[in-house]
């Protein structure tokens, strides 16, 4: 894969379902939170608040990898997301998913409570 420079170039390299699926996702976190920025980080789009990872994102195959940086908004969500192949730091999802904004949210949320806690 060409290592990609910004969320249009990543977009660029997959095929239209991915494509659209990642884009509806970042539209979803930033839909949530305006303050959020997207960076692309090993070579994927990664979110971030106030400078700090919040959620990030990976197109497969045959899925998407989606992950809220935090294993504990994965345990308080776990039942939300068994549905979508959670493993203990993200979770897949089809790629032609039908984007859940209030989990998106909510998954963004419990990462911003965690990190105000570590301060």
């Amino acid at each position: 894969m060409v290592k990609a420079e910004t969320l249009e170039h990543y977009l660029a390299s997959l095929d239209e379902t991915r494509a659209t699926t990642v884009q509806a996702v970042v539209d979803a976190v930033l839909a949530g939170h305006p303050d959020a920025t997207v960076k692309i980080a090993w070579n994927v789009p990664q979110i971030q608040i106030d400078g700090k990872y919040v959620f990030g994102i990976s197109a497969a195959k045959k899925h998407i990898s989606l992950s809220p940086w935090s294993q504990i908004a994965m345990d308080m969500y776990a039942e939300r997301l068994a549905q979508y192949e959670p493993t203990a730091n993200l979770f897949r999802v089809p790629t032609d998913w039908q984007v859940d904004q209030q989990l998106i949210t909510d998954l963004v949320d419990a990462r911003l409570a965690e990190l105000a806690d570590e301060l």
